[in-house]
């Protein structure tokens, strides 16, 4: 798949189950979240964007950016198996990491299952680094 032949766009809501099914291939779903959910959390949230990239009409991959004001977010990255190793996701994240640029931003954080080390092995090939914090987290409303 030549990057020259994707389209890369904002994400809409018609692709909204492609994108579901794109997630749930990369294991990037989990039972206690509702992708759905999430998907409609972020079409309210104003700051950020939510990516997709078509070829030849069909979702191949996306990405969700957030930025709070000091520190930008990557949710979803996620790149159909088929297309995996073939730059697109480095792509998204050159292209990811320009718009939280111009928006000021200056730092870039996300969370990566420890073990994940494919995943891991990739943002290091892209010069991220792993932070020394604990990531914390509790359930306010539940998904189910």
């Amino acid at each position: 798949m030549d990057l020259a032949t994707l389209v890369f766009r904002d994400f809409t809501p018609d692709d909204a189950e492609a994108v579901v099914a794109l997630w749930q291939a990369c294991g990037l779903t989990r039972p206690w979240n509702d992708p759905r959910k999430d998907i409609a959390r972020k079409m309210t949230d104003r700051n950020g964007a939510f990516w997709v990239v078509a070829h030849s009409g069909e979702i191949v991959a996306s990405v969700m950016i957030g930025y709070d004001g000091h520190r930008g977010s990557i949710n979803y990255l996620a790149v159909t198996p088929e297309a995996q190793a073939k730059g697109l996701g480095g792509e998204l994240m050159r292209r990811a990491e320009t718009y939280l640029i111009d928006l000021g931003c200056p730092k870039v954080s996300f969370c990566v299952r420890k073990d994940n080390l494919p995943v891991l092995s990739f943002y290091d090939q892209l010069g991220y680094d792993i932070d020394d914090v604990h990531f914390l987290g509790k359930r306010l409303i539940p998904d189910d």
